[in-house]
């Protein structure tokens, strides 16, 4: 049997993909740092950071499916070398911003940009590299994207201290730029066989995954029964109703719903969601906790997250050497059983703890994540044929979005409702909304009982988290299946990683 013919330039191409996904991840972290100096210098209202905030989300979650289709369609590195200048270009003009609008609208335009780059790097990397290496390819496209998680709040203190808040969007423009001559010169193009357009499909999509991504912002603010909630809501439910139901009836959808009658794929989808809505409170709650309760400063807060960056790089190189021999299903069950201990010992803190228990509960979900993320995307993107790649790798980032939205809106609610009834009902109503708010008075006695307010209600929400890793980890072990082998000893199909 003869050997697969390998690009020669796949590791470089590689680069770039992990490149084109940095500057998304990156972005978003750093703008957490630069939120309080920006809206002071633009004179932003509460509403108007909210918007610089989730115009962003908003465009992304919307376009996804459609950007995926289009990659397939009309070719992958041409889609992502469009994103990559949308978004280059708009983080240049949203770093010169003169008021809160031109900041709303560059946040929109990067939005569209960042949704044509990130189905667009997982497609091409299932097309350049082959069974065998695809595992690994994806645990270095898994460890950058840490990196920058984790990197990125450290990143932005850095340029804020010695630059203007701009300087958070201006440092990816070079990022850019370089990936768009590396891509050029480097990357092959690649897409799927012509198929018809579908307009409604991409309509209904679009207008669906803002709806609903509206009312996940929109729930922890007035709650299901108002308004405001309940009209996206609806829309929301109609157009992703109207979705489904037209992709299974028209002969050329947009979006092979197929894929979720296979195991590994509806598994694997069903797991990550749940383990993103754990993970979607944990940067958000932690970096509170560590400024506020523990004393650190952003930059100090920033790095406290190092072990699990260490742990998810150490634990990525090890899952990739063992998803050949153990499987998707095994590496997916053990790392989300490793989380859920992770968020168990965070469930377990003092407003008086030193570092070494945070940095042992972030190395374990640094590791499991490691571990279970990347067999689990293999596990799905191993059902995806080559043909539909783009769409197939939007659907997975839709699902992960989704479930980040999600995590962050339901456990922002428990903590925020858990915070105020454990406050003094002698305390200031404004106090008693949030630990910031309770810092803002200066009450030495007010601000120690906020601490031990939040802790109490922290920990009560990884606790909520721990439960619902540990429900994806079983998840995983019982839909999920690992394929035969084949009868030459070739790899795993299975084992095709994004």
């Amino acid at each position: 049997m003869n050997e697969p013919v390998r690009d020669p330039r796949r590791w470089w191409i590689l680069i770039v993909l992990c490149l084109s996904t940095l500057v998304l991840v990156v972005d978003n972290m750093v703008l957490t740092v630069a939120v309080p100096p920006l809206a002071e210098d633009l004179g932003a209202s509460a509403q108007d950071t909210q918007w610089i905030l989730d115009s962003y989300i908003l465009v992304f979650a919307g376009l996804l499916l459609t950007s995926g289709s289009l990659g397939d369609r009309f070719g992958r590195r041409k889609v992502m070398l469009i994103g990559l200048l949308l978004f280059g270009v708009a983080s240049l003009v949203a770093a010169f911003a003169a008021n809160p609008l031109e900041l709303i609208v560059s946040r929109a335009v990067m939005g569209v940009g960042g949704a044509l780059i990130m189905p667009s790097t997982l497609s091409i990397l299932i097309t350049v590299f082959d069974d065998e290496e695809r595992r690994k390819a994806m645990a270095v496209w898994s460890a950058v994207a840490m990196i920058g998680l984790i990197g990125g709040p450290v990143l932005g203190g850095v340029l804020i201290a010695w630059f203007w808040w701009g300087a958070v969007f201006l440092i990816n423009v070079p990022i850019v730029v370089i990936a768009v001559i590396a891509a050029l010169t480097l990357m092959p193009e690649s897409k799927g066989p012509w198929q018809k357009p579908d307009p409604l499909g991409a309509l209904l999509s679009a207008a669906g995954m803002v709806s609903l991504v509206w009312t996940i912002i929109e729930l922890p603010k007035h709650g299901i029964a108002e308004a405001g909630t309940l009209i996206p809501l609806a829309v929301a439910v109609v157009c992703l109703a109207g979705f489904v139901f037209w992709e299974r009836h028209t002969p050329s959808p947009m979006v092979p719903l197929k894929l979720f009658r296979k195991r590994n794929f509806s598994g694997g989808s069903l797991s990550l969601t749940l383990v993103q809505i754990g993970n979607g409170g944990l940067l958000l709650l932690l970096t509170q906790y560590l400024q506020f309760v523990l004393g650190y400063t952003p930059t100090e807060a920033g790095l406290a997250f190092i072990p699990m960056a260490i742990a998810s790089l150490l634990f990525n190189t090890l899952g990739a050497t063992l998803g050949q021999k153990v499987g998707n299903r095994a590496l997916t069950t053990v790392g989300m059983i490793v989380m859920a201990g992770g968020f168990g010992l965070l469930a377990t803190m003092s407003a008086n703890e030193g570092f070494l228990l945070p940095a042992l509960a972030l190395f374990l979900l640094g590791a499991g994540g490691g571990v279970a993320m990347p067999a689990a995307i293999a596990a799905l993107m191993g059902e995806v044929p080559e043909e539909q790649a783009g769409v197939g790798s939007a659907l997975n980032d839709t699902i992960q979005q989704l479930g980040a939205a999600l995590g962050i809106a339901i456990l922002g609610s428990v903590v925020s409702g858990l915070f105020t009834a454990n406050m003094p009902e002698s305390a200031p109503s404004q106090a008693r909304l949030s630990i910031g708010d309770a810092f803002a008075t200066g009450d030495g006695g007010l601000i120690a009982a906020a601490r031990e307010s939040f802790t109490s209600a922290m920990s009560t929400t990884f606790l909520v988290s721990a439960i619902g890793v540990l429900a994806a980890a079983v998840l995983a072990f019982l839909v999920m299946r690992d394929k035969k082998t084949a009868p030459e000893g070739t790899e795993e199909k299975a084992t095709a990683a994004v």
